[in-house]
C-alpha cells in the first residue's frame, strides 16, 4: 500500500493493516530505519507492577501448577491454620 506524508509529517495506517495487526487507538508502535526503509512494529507495553507475571520463571511455574491441578496433585484446606499444620508435617 502507498501512504502519503501529510501535514506535520503524519501518516494514516490503512484499515486493512490496522485490522490485520489488531491495532487500536493509543497502541505503541516502534519505528526503525534499515537500509533506507521505515520499519514500524507494534509494541505491547506492560505495567511495571505486572512485569513479574511475564517472566520466563513465572510462566514456567504457572505451567507446572496447571499440570499439578490437572493431575490432581493438589490439596484443599478449610483454613490457613490447617494449611500451616500440613506444611509443618
Amino acid at each position: 500500500m502507498v501512504l502519503q506524508v501529510r501535514h506535520n509529517f503524519q501518516i494514516t495506517l490503512p484499515a486493512p493493516i490496522r485490522k490485520r495487526l489488531g491495532l487500536r487507538v493509543g497502541d505503541i508502535l516502534e519505528t526503525t530505519v534499515k537500509e533506507g526503509k521505515i520499519i514500524i512494529v507494534p509494541k505491547k507495553t506492560i505495567d511495571a507492577t505486572q512485569a513479574w507475571f511475564w517472566t520466563k520463571e513465572w510462566r514456567e511455574a504457572e505451567k507446572e501448577a496447571e499440570a499439578d491441578l490437572r493431575a490432581g496433585r493438589v490439596k484443599k484446606f478449610k483454613s490457613v491454620e490447617e494449611l500451616i499444620n500440613d506444611l509443618d508435617k
